[in-house]
């Protein structure tokens, strides 16, 4: 019996350097993908910002003593930042850091008055934020009442609770460790973004890494799916609360440090700031979809941009315009459906 072998002979590009349409069509799925730019415009647009503000004033911008100042004033957003990535990522909100913030300074400082070791200061003032978080928390989940409204009124509550404990007076606090914290570095890393940065990392391994993580993104992606697995919605809305609570409690002992004092007027451009981050570093307002660094670098834009604008000679009342204008126009980058 015969057989006959037939050879089919290739079709596809054999020359060097053909081009590859697959590739190319990765690409462009990739440019027009809304998620694609979520992770990655915040990091574009930093690089852009400091090599914009590098090439028009490089003599004042790029000193190690002005990055050092922009790196400084970072790190107290930054951690805010994160207690509202937290947030946000289960499709709620914290409108009450800044006031949380102030009420564990206050609470801070009157133990620091009265005597109290350091370590027990910087205690009692991170307490002070979680219990505003669990409280949040708790009437949030439990009395199922909207995030904006409940914190809203959270943040008034916390800043009179400030104002009343400390009688409107703010409390100096002179401390050496504090003082070297606030000024001190190493290999010109401000010992402030240091204690961010371990803050972001830890809280980036949270959410990656855990399963109380993975329970965060599926309560903020859908939390009746969610509730159907088996996971406590409840119990996630009120930890994340908490988180951001205590970070915005123990935030005040790095704010304390700056200024030498417990403020009881609540700064209300922190919680300006943690919403500017989160959006602009690419976390949905929906829920369900963000990362930890992408606030943390949109923190480093903003205030690189707020810095470059002085440098230059910007008035403050352009520099919030411009600021807003960035936020918004992230937001409309980025912006996905759930």
């Amino acid at each position: 019996m015969i057989t006959f072998k037939i050879s089919k002979k290739s079709t596809a590009p054999s020359s060097e350097g053909a081009v590859d349409l697959n590739f190319l069509g990765r690409v462009r799925s990739k440019i027009q993908d809304p998620f694609f730019w979520s992770d990655w415009l915040v990091v574009v647009a930093f690089v852009f910002v400091i090599a914009f503000f590098g090439a028009i004033a490089p003599a004042e911008f790029l000193t190690l003593w002005n990055l050092n100042n922009i790196l400084v004033a970072a790190s107290i957003p930054a951690i805010i930042a994160v207690g509202q990535t937290f947030t946000v990522l289960t499709a709620g909100i914290d409108l009450s850091v800044s006031s949380t913030m102030t009420f564990g300074a206050v609470t801070f400082g009157l133990a620091f008055t009265n005597g109290w070791p350091l370590w027990q200061c910087v205690l009692i003032g991170t307490i002070a934020g979680t219990f505003v978080g669990l409280l949040n928390g708790l009437i949030i989940a439990k009395r199922k009442i909207n995030d904006f409204i409940v914190t809203l009124g959270m943040l008034s509550v916390a800043s009179g609770a400030a104002l009343v404990l400390s009688d409107g007076k703010p409390r100096q606090v002179i401390s050496e460790s504090l003082a070297t914290l606030a000024i001190g570095d190493k290999a010109n890393i401000p010992y402030l973004m240091m204690v961010a940065f371990v803050i972001v990392v830890v809280a980036h391994f949270v959410l990656f890494h855990t399963r109380f993580g993975t329970h965060v993104f599926a309560v903020g992606g859908d939390p009746e799916s969610a509730r159907a697995m088996g996971i406590s919605v409840v119990k996630i809305k009120i930890a994340v609360y908490v988180i951001s609570g205590a970070l915005a409690g123990f935030a005040a002992t790095l704010a304390i440090s700056r200024i030498g004092s417990a403020e009881p007027a609540a700064n209300t451009s922190i919680l300006l700031n943690s919403v500017a981050a989160v959006v602009v570093g690419g976390v949905s307002l929906f829920g369900g979809r963000g990362t930890i660094l992408g606030p943390f670098i949109a923190t480093l834009l903003l205030q690189s941009l707020t810095n470059g604008l002085t440098v230059i000679g910007v008035a403050a009342y352009y520099q919030y315009l411009s600021i807003g204008l960035v936020v918004i126009l992230s937001a409309a980058l980025v912006r996905t459906d759930k």
